[in-house]
């Protein structure tokens, strides 16, 4: 529930996602309902993190190795320039502006 909210999606927005009910997702995330690897491989897809993110909360994010491999090509003495405006537009955008 905490990824689905930290992504902004609702319950219902997430299970059609998935392509299951919304009932059956509450059911889920309440841990009231088993569920299988399909429909796991399913919410991962729509959450945009890999299975183990789900099963763990660690892993990867679908596109952490490719921010990482754009950050690689840039010289040392520019990486702080660019935290710096990674930072400004994240406050510029992170109310969902």
């Amino acid at each position: 529930m905490l990824l689905r909210c930290d992504r902004g999606y609702t319950r219902e927005q997430l299970a059609e996602l998935a392509d299951i009910s919304d009932k059956f997702l509450y059911e889920i995330e309440t841990g009231k309902k088993g569920f299988s690897a399909t429909t796991l491989l399913n919410i991962s897809k729509a959450l945009e993190v890999s299975l183990d993110y789900i099963m763990t909360g660690k892993g990867s994010r679908k596109y952490d190795e490719e921010i990482v491999a754009t950050l690689e090509k840039f010289k040392p003495n520019t990486l702080e320039m660019i935290d710096r405006l990674l930072k400004t537009v994240y406050e510029i955008f992170k109310d969902g502006r």
